[in-house]
């Protein structure tokens, strides 16, 4: 008689999460736990902006206010309009005839502005200034027919809405490896614009190895690294290289956010992550750690960042230094359509707290 055996699975338990206490008694390190708090960090003028011009628009006209693309990248922001009222979309098309559509800050192509005028939709443009000043830009020297280098990530929502005002003078250049692709008609009417996101030291890495193959290559007239950017990555430039690990709060489609993680990284820091939220944090990042440094992007409310403070506090990093390397003061005021309806209603609110002023050179 043959017997078989039967294998009877065993039940899973899973393995209990340790307390913050927990983890800290677990990994001991050298010298006492802190963290360092960029500043400047979280919301641009730009940012702030945008997101009041929908608050705004929803007090005033009612939902449901439609956004075409989300009116900054950040997943808390979107949500939260969306418990209001707001509806994104992706094109004009999925906009009622006649409706009330929100440009979002990274701004559109005049492809875009004529669709919204032909399906008879009322519009907001909270296209950030500094972007509108890009886009300005390229009308500008593609009606002196120049030929265009447009500096940024293909199929970024600003990077497709400035190509879309000269599309056949711009071409993009997505980075350094990009160099070589690139072809003009005439060597000395050739400048570079750029993204306003972008890294730094990556864009003048690109704009190095572009003037060897194009030595009268034009600069713009001003940066188009807008200042919030360039403040957010000196910040993290200055904290990097005293940090075991820096925490990043930004969603995973902020330009701005994910190169904050890269120059972290470049610049010293042992390790970097990004989290939308606190509760992303893992504990194993603990591990050896002393020194955290926080940061956010320029599309983060501040209220995220306060929450990944009190989980490091739990975590036994209670001691926060703000490292300070910038003042913000600059002061967008509400897109020109807004501030009309809202002037009329009695709404006098029309210049907003924006954080962010030009670092100086």
């Amino acid at each position: 008689m043959i017997s078989t055996a039967v294998s009877v699975p065993m039940p899973i338990v899973p393995r209990r999460r340790r307390t913050p206490s927990e983890v800290a008694a677990a990994s001991p390190v050298d010298g006492p736990r802190r963290v360092l708090l960029a500043a400047p960090r979280g919301y641009c003028a730009g940012v702030d902006r945008a997101v009041i011009a929908v608050e705004k628009a929803l007090e005033h006209y009612g939902p449901p206010v439609y956004v075409r693309k989300q009116i900054v990248h950040n997943v808390h922001v979107v949500s939260t309009l969306e418990a209001k009222g707001a509806i994104f979309v992706d094109e004009n098309e999925e906009v009622p005839e006649g409706a009330l559509v929100v440009f979002s800050a990274h701004g559109v192509s005049p492809a875009v502005v004529a669709s919204a005028a032909d399906r008879g939709l009322r519009t907001i443009d909270a296209t950030c200034p500094l972007v509108t000043k890009v886009h300005r830009e390229a009308v500008r020297f593609a009606k002196d027919d120049f030929d265009i280098l447009l500096i940024g990530h293909e199929g970024h929502e600003e990077v497709e809405g400035t190509a879309g005002e000269a599309p056949e003078h711009i071409q993009i250049v997505n980075g350094p490896h990009d160099v070589d692709k690139v072809q003009v008609r005439d060597p000395e009417k050739v400048i570079w614009l750029s993204q306003t996101t972008l890294s730094v030291d990556e864009t003048m890495e690109t704009v190095r190895l572009l003037k060897e193959r194009f030595p009268t290559l034009q600069d713009p007239p001003s940066d188009d690294i807008c200042y919030a950017t360039t403040n957010r990555q000196v910040a993290i430039k200055n904290i990097s290289p005293r940090a075991d690990l820096v925490i990043v709060v930004g969603s995973a489609n902020s330009s701005n956010s994910v190169r904050l993680v890269e120059v972290a990284l470049e610049y010293g820091a042992l390790a970097s992550y990004r989290v939308d939220f606190a509760n992303e944090v893992d504990e194993r990042w603990f591990e050896g750690v002393a020194t955290v440094g926080v940061t956010s992007g320029a599309s983060v409310p501040e209220i995220l960042v306060q929450d990944v403070l009190r989980l490091l506090a739990d975590y036994g990093y209670a001691d926060v230094e703000e490292i300070v390397t910038a003042e913000e003061d600059l002061l967008f005021s509400l897109p020109k359509e807004l501030r009309a309806t809202l002037k009329a209603a009695g709404d006098t609110s029309h210049a907003l707290g924006g954080r962010g002023t030009r670092p100086s050179n």
